[in-house]
């Protein structure tokens, strides 16, 4: 019975099945795909939303397609007679200049005005700022013609409240001033309309920014004796540095890529003045029914924005590689 006993002990303690450890060749293939399987969907919808149009620009960009063609449904390749037609044209050059100047004025504004109100949502109490966040909700909601069309009867000649607060105020010059008999009238109309949409997104980023740095640096920085702009540069902006440059890319883009505003305000007039590359591009496609051309004009618009894509991209990383 102890011999019994003593080997079936043995032999269980044999016999006990190994714990399963990890294969020494890593995770399995099923492991390895799944992230490429969830990005998959995504891929596909982008390409076939984004990249198979992007695509057909493109090919259009290479061909001499007006309502002739069009109509007739023939296809004339012309190589790179429209790109040449465009680059030779001053008009275009013109163009860019102007839309270059327009990007500039208006991300400088929305970077400033932004932080000056982000850093406001940092210092006000707790009523006062869900009453400004919610003011800077609205404005940010409210859809892009929606809120043109309001800019448009705000500064309207006849009957617009501007014009009738100038009256008042005593610029009886402005009761029946036209806002968009001029170039530069229209494109203070046309800023101030991008500046008051785009200002929220900058506050909210950079209240949430000031949220993460520690109360410490700015009590040592107190300490010695720092005041408000000292603060700033020392220890808001190198902390925020990331946010200012990420902000300021993504408002370059959406900037210069405005369209609606510019158009639906006074579709790139007075004499074609306030024309910005989208509203030229449009206008000499659609509007002009030189399909080709306009498709060459957004095709040189979207490469002078990946040339500044692929420009910040490496301030980027350069930062990152600091840090």
């Amino acid at each position: 019975m102890a011999e019994i006993d003593t080997s079936a002990a043995g032999g269980g303690a044999e016999g006990a099945a190994p714990k399963r450890t990890r294969s020494a060749g890593g995770p399995g293939i099923g492991s390895r795909l799944a992230p490429y399987l969830l990005l998959l969907p995504a891929t596909v919808a982008t390409l076939a939303l984004l990249g198979w149009p992007l695509l057909k620009t493109v090919l259009l960009s290479f061909q001499n397609l007006n309502r002739r063609q069009l109509v007739m449904h023939l296809t004339e390749w012309t190589g790179f007679d429209n790109y040449k037609e465009q680059l030779t044209d001053p008009d275009f050059w013109a163009v860019t200049g102007r839309t270059v100047v327009f990007t500039l004025v208006n991300v400088v504004l929305i970077m400033v005005g932004g932080t000056l109100i982000g850093l406001l949502l940092n210092h006000l109490g707790k009523r006062m700022r869900l009453a400004l966040s919610i003011a800077l909700l609205m404005a940010w909601a409210m859809p892009v013609v929606a809120a043109t069309t309001v800019y448009t009867w705000l500064f309207d000649e006849q009957w617009g409240v501007v014009n009738w607060f100038l009256d008042q105020l005593g610029w009886h010059s402005m009761a029946d001033y036209n806002w968009m008999s001029d170039e530069y009238s229209t494109f203070f109309v046309v800023i101030l309309l991008v500046v008051w949409m785009s200002i929220p997104f900058v506050a909210f980023n950079m209240y949430a920014g000031l949220t993460t740095i520690p109360k410490e640096l700015y009590e040592a920085a107190r300490m010695d004796g720092a005041g408000s702009l000292k603060i700033f540069g020392s220890v808001i902006f190198p902390n925020l540095k990331p946010f200012f440059l990420a902000t300021t890319f993504l408002e370059v883009i959406w900037v210069f890529k405005s369209f609606t505003q510019v158009y639906a305000i006074n579709g790139g007039g007075p004499e074609k003045l306030t024309r910005t590359l989208p509203v030229h591009a449009f206008l000499e496609g659609s509007g002009g029914q030189h399909y080709g051309v306009g498709a060459a004009i957004a095709v040189l618009t979207i490469l002078m924005l990946g040339a500044l894509m692929a420009y910040y991209f490496r301030i980027m990383i350069k930062q990152e590689d600091e840090l």
